[in-house]
């Protein structure tokens, strides 16, 4: 059975419009990949592709196995390579949706999502509705809640990035 949750990611006094032009920089994928090798020394941007049509973008995060934990390193016999996948719509109306995947080669299981971009009263949020699936009897359950409460970490550490990026970026505007 897989397991869901909601994840909000608020940034106030920032608009939507803020952050799609983020999403569509490359400095803005490569700065926050950047964070990430604070945790995972192995990690870049593969590819971004803009067009009318929205946006596509392909990291790879490497976790080397001794940095998983026990019950990961059971099931994962060398370093976890994630290829992981966002794609914007276009911006439309100060709102867009994407959708995101995280893969591992022959990995045991899945995590897809949704994500939702949409103005608020103080700024502007992303919500994130991911769903982990591992294929493994007795510790699939518990791997799926640890997928999850790992990205619930790594959705705060990229919402600081992505916070940071958007208040250089307003500061070198006022500059």
């Amino acid at each position: 059975m897989a397991r869901r949750l909601d994840y909000s990611a608020r940034y106030p006094l920032h608009t939507t419009e803020e952050l799609y032009a983020a999403l569509q920089s490359r400095d803005y994928w490569e700065a926050r990949v950047a964070e990430m090798r604070k945790y995972a020394p192995n990690n870049e941007v593969v590819s971004l592709d803009v067009t009318d049509d929205g946006i596509e973008v392909v990291l790879h995060h490497t976790l080397p196995r001794e940095m998983l934990p026990e019950i990961a390193q059971t099931v994962m016999r060398k370093d976890m390579v994630i290829t992981r996948k966002e794609s914007w719509g276009p911006f439309d109306h100060d709102e867009t949706e994407g959708k995101f995947s995280a893969s591992i080669p022959a990995g045991p299981g899945s995590l897809t999502g949704t994500i939702r971009l949409f103005p608020t009263e103080t700024g502007a949020t992303m919500r994130f509705s991911p769903t982990a699936k591992v294929f493994i009897p007795m510790v699939g359950p518990r791997l799926e809640q640890l997928m999850l409460v790992n990205l619930v970490d790594l959705f705060r550490a990229e919402q600081e990035e992505t916070l940071r990026f958007l208040d250089n970026q307003t500061a070198d505007k006022s500059v």
